[in-house]
């Protein structure tokens, strides 16, 4: 994928996972990484703008250290996608959402069971990183560790993190997560007394 493209799929991952209400107001934060000869680029959503406002003047580029590559200021969380970066090399999206649901479940004491309909099932539920504040190093580097071997992770009072093997489907997961967050939900209100 070419620089270009890269730019042009993390946009259409912010606006698409603005549009079905992952995230509200100018939260959450998405990235796509590029490697160009020696270099790895990251194209990451600019800080304190709207999901739905991302575009190719506003988008940020960074090295995996942190260089800005290009003009803005990349979101708060530019740590956390970094380091998973770093530790899971073959992952080449991430998207970070404060989905409703998701969120929810983050709050609470009940964990989100996996279903059926994004791989296969290793383990009975979506693993939880304890809170850490957010855009901190503790965060990204906790978050990092605990991604290692999970497509996507819980951030405990705080909302959801997934990655892929491109945004795209980063994007499909963090969508996935928040349907069966939903369905589970509805469930827990159903079943109690």
């Amino acid at each position: 994928m070419h620089a270009k493209n890269l730019v042009e799929s993390a946009i259409d991952a912010s606006n698409y996972i603005f549009e079905r209400k992952l995230v509200s107001g100018k939260a959450g934060n998405v990235s796509a990484r590029f490697k160009d000869s020696e270099i790895d680029i990251i194209a990451i959503t600019p800080t304190g703008v709207s999901l739905a406002e991302v575009n190719p003047k506003n988008m940020v580029m960074v090295d995996l250290h942190g260089n800005l590559l290009s003009k803005g200021q990349p979101s708060s969380e530019v740590f956390l996608h970094l380091e998973i970066y770093k530790k899971k090399p073959e992952t080449m999206g991430i998207v970070h959402t404060h989905s409703p649901y998701a969120t929810g479940f983050s709050f609470s004491n009940k964990k989100i069971k996996r279903l059926e309909g994004f791989g296969k099932i290793n383990k009975p539920y979506l693993e939880v990183v304890e809170y850490k504040k957010p855009g901190s190093n503790e965060l990204a580097h906790t978050t990092a560790e605990k991604i290692i071997q999970e497509d996507v992770v819980i951030l405990k009072n705080h909302g959801v993190v997934a990655t892929g093997v491109d945004v795209k489907e980063a994007s499909a997961l963090a969508e996935f997560t928040e349907e069966i967050a939903k369905t589970q939900f509805i469930s827990h209100m159903l079943n109690s007394k």
